[in-house]
């Protein structure tokens, strides 16, 4: 994948949330579009669309476990709600899946990132943490 556009209520507001909380940087504009470059060269172009049109989505992050602890104290020094699961019914915790760590929270248009440490396999833990 080279790109895709994520649509957002602001996309300035939307891409620099990503952009801090992943410590990534916000590209140069151009037309509707402000991107954000992921470290695996895939670009998300954020383009602001009336709030009826945003219908919620899921991205989910691969990070190096290096880098989580930087991630996850961004979303909290963010004051954003996050989950160790995808459901919600982990409130303020994460999980340990896969042998590695993840957290899920919503960015500012409704969208559902997560962050993970281990890609998925086959099978199935307890979330904890």
């Amino acid at each position: 994948m080279n790109h895709t556009i994520v649509h957002a209520r602001d996309n300035r507001a939307s891409a620099e949330f990503l952009a801090n909380i992943l410590d990534l940087e916000i590209g140069t504009e151009w037309g509707p579009f402000i991107p954000v470059d992921t470290a695996n060269g895939v670009t998300l172009d954020f383009a602001t669309v009336d709030e009826k049109s945003i219908a919620p989505q899921h991205y989910a992050f691969l990070v190096p476990e290096d880098d989580f602890d930087g991630i996850f104290g961004r979303i909290k020094d963010a004051g954003v709600d996050f989950f160790g699961d995808p459901h919600g019914r982990l409130p303020g915790r994460i999980n340990h899946n896969h042998g590695g760590r993840g957290v899920y929270f919503l960015d500012p248009s409704g969208h559902y990132l997560e962050v993970i440490t281990q890609p998925y396999d086959n099978v199935v833990t307890d979330a904890a943490g």
